[in-house]
């Protein structure tokens, strides 16, 4: 009798244990900011040739919070505040990756990153190559690209293009927070110097994380793209905060039965021809979608990367490119709303590529 009670214990606790453990665990979210803070974070703490530099990165926690309680835990050595002279800064940083450490170069926004760019492009790009391959440079510049709000012509600027130009340099433009913390990480792994185009307005923007992407082994490879959504109708192709608008006008569209396939480069250069090849091949259709200037842009990089491979013989319509207006940011709003480009712009072009009214 009292085996039989036992039992019946031992199976009304097995029934229980199934019962509860039906539900899945809910997925975590992250912000851009954050993600981008435990990047640094977790490459700090894993390789200590690593450090940061830049203005206001260390007491003050970064202009926009990405280095929050960094320089608390590593202290002055390795999470450095400078004043403000883009190209004095990024100078100690490219001789620190040429003596063998790994400076995570902060500007606070691109727009400055115009002082420096003789560093970047002369002395980052180029060392590589004129030293025959003896003389690596592991650096990575980081901070936000693009316009913001309200920040007039000489802060809004998109410096994709400009640094997707220059042979030497690796340009990555992450969308949400998987793509910060694996390309970023990536990025300060990587022997070449690596350009990281962030958006200051995507900062704040939580986005759920896979478990693998909390993970401190989780990288995103340099070169490889992301098909966001699969569609049959139409691909659109962005990067950085573009693809939020891409998602969006294939949501509108969809109501209409038709169909986009929505792909985030995340990277710019090195650029995944195959995977943009691969889609138009399925599709049929191309629509370009960037939030700078159309002439010499990324869309242009793009369109004639597809005129000049075998995925031209398959387009039934020619390319289209969304872009930001071909004129200097205005500061008045109504304007500055006019020169970006909108979810409805590409809801707009995606009909005149299928000749639909």
């Amino acid at each position: 009798m009292a085996a039989l009670q036992t039992l019946a214990r031992r199976c009304s606790t097995s029934m229980l244990k199934r019962h509860f453990s039906v539900s899945s665990p809910v997925a975590a979210q992250m912000t851009v900011r954050d993600a981008l803070n435990t990047a640094i974070n977790e490459e700090m703490k894993r390789d200590e040739s690593v450090f940061l530099l830049g203005e206001e990165v260390a007491e003050y926690d970064g202009a926009y919070k990405v280095s929050r309680g960094l320089w608390r835990k590593y202290g002055d050595r390795r999470v450095m505040d400078t004043p403000i002279t883009e190209m004095g800064f990024a100078g100690i940083a490219v001789g620190a990756a040429m003596a063998g450490l790994k400076p995570i170069c902060e500007f606070m926004t691109f727009n400055f990153s115009m002082q420096a760019i003789d560093q970047v492009v002369n002395s980052a790009a180029k060392t590589f190559y004129m030293s025959a391959g003896k003389q690596t440079v592991p650096i990575v510049f980081r901070g936000p690209n693009g316009a913001a709000a309200g920040v007039a012509a000489q802060h809004s600027q998109c410096f994709a293009a400009w640094y997707g130009h220059c042979p030497g340099l690796k340009v990555v433009s992450p969308y949400s927070s998987e793509d910060a913390k694996g390309l970023l990480k990536s990025a300060i792994r990587d022997p070449n110097p690596v350009v990281c185009l962030e958006n200051e307005l995507m900062y704040g923007t939580a986005f759920e994380m896979s478990e693998e992407a909390m993970s401190e082994d989780f990288l995103v490879p340099i070169g490889k793209a992301k098909i966001e959504r699969e569609g049959t109708h139409c691909t659109l192709v962005s990067h950085s905060k573009s693809v939020g608008l891409c998602l969006e006008a294939a949501q509108i569209l969809e109501k209409e039965n038709i169909f986009c396939e929505v792909i985030n480069l995340r990277t710019i250069r090195p650029m995944d021809e195959e995977t943009l090849i691969n889609s138009v091949k399925k599709t049929n259709h191309l629509v370009t979608v960037e939030g700078g200037w159309p002439q010499f842009g990324v869309g242009a990089e793009i369109v004639a990367k597809i005129m000049e491979s075998d995925a031209f013989d398959y387009l039934d319509a020619p390319v289209y490119r969304v872009t930001g207006a071909d004129v200097p940011m205005p500061y008045a709003a109504t304007l500055e709303r006019a020169s970006l480009p909108g979810p409805q712009d590409v809801v707009t072009v995606v009909k005149k590529s299928l000749h639909i009214q």
